[in-house]
């Protein structure tokens, strides 16, 4: 069970309750592989993976990094050539944004690069205030990007972000994914970017073939645009009943949301201690007997 964070795991609080613990890890005891798949920063999901008890891969910034909770082993880790950061960094700029930068440097006690350079930007500055010394200073960022870097992001309104991913897409046609989102926890949106090909359902076919989970056997659950991926991929795809529209016409089934523990009862139609809804919402009659049979 491939299980996003904000807007699924934890409710608007961004609070983990105690039934949706109690499920997840009554889940984990009747053999289901619960795996976290989230936007978040790697070190901002080792809180919830030690309350779990979880002892598989945690999946994060959205499929860039895949990384062993216990000993902090990085099993992939997407990567964006240096020639194209520096590209990546000059439009960003150019637009107005400061990029932050994603590296695989949890171990040296911080998460992201930051251009130096000082953009008036409110949903920045209450970002780096919610996240104190998770930051890096990089000077001279455009002309040498920092080393090993996986995925970065931008923030702004909502509109703004739309702007920058338009043009990211314009200027480097088929080089990156990117998504615009908001979490609750910040005001701003923010406008993920990876490397074409990377997204929270690569890193669940990765996962899968370490654990020996036949992709058709995973169950994916989410409720913004970066689940998308995984809940059309896996063999059952759950949104929640506070996620977007176009991830519920996706899913096969709509939960409570996650304010009502969803989670939770995903669990129990998966533990068979509850039937599934009736009907299927986005997959269709077909995929719904299908999804039965197995």
């Amino acid at each position: 069970m491939a299980v996003d964070i904000d807007g699924t795991l934890v409710n608007s609080e961004d609070r983990l309750t105690a039934a949706t613990c109690r499920a997840v890890r009554c889940a984990g005891a009747a053999g289901l592989r619960v795996v976290l798949a989230t936007g978040r920063r790697y070190s901002r999901a080792l809180p919830l993976v030690e309350t779990l008890g979880l002892d598989v891969p945690v999946i994060a910034s959205s499929g860039a990094i895949v990384k062993n909770p216990r000993s902090h082993r990085t099993l992939f880790r997407a990567e964006i050539p240096v020639d194209n950061l520096r590209q990546l960094v000059f439009l960003i700029r150019r637009l107005g944004f400061q990029p932050l930068l994603l590296g695989d440097t949890f171990e040296q006690g911080f998460d992201y690069y930051l251009d130096p350079v000082d953009r008036p930007n409110p949903f920045l500055e209450g970002y780096l205030e919610a996240n104190p010394d998770c930051e890096r200073y990089w000077p001279r960022m455009e002309e040498e990007p920092p080393p090993g870097v996986f995925a970065g992001f931008t923030i702004g309104d909502r509109e703004e972000m739309l702007v920058v991913e338009r043009a990211i897409h314009t200027v480097f046609p088929d080089q990156y994914v990117t998504h615009v989102l908001r979490s609750p926890r910040y005001g701003g949106f923010f406008c993920e970017i990876a490397p074409a090909g990377v997204d929270k359902w690569s890193a669940v076919r990765t996962v899968s073939a370490m654990l020996g989970v036949p992709l058709d056997a995973v169950c994916a659950v989410g409720d913004d645009v970066n689940d998308l991926p995984m809940i059309r991929g896996a063999g059952l795809g759950i949104a929640m009943g506070n996620a977007l529209p176009v991830v519920k016409e996706a899913a096969d089934y709509v939960a409570p949301t996650h304010d009502e523990e969803g989670l939770a009862e995903v669990v129990a139609w998966l533990l068979g201690e509850r039937p599934f809804p009736a009907r299927t919402v986005g997959g269709g009659v077909a995929r719904s007997q299908s999804v039965e049979r197995r």
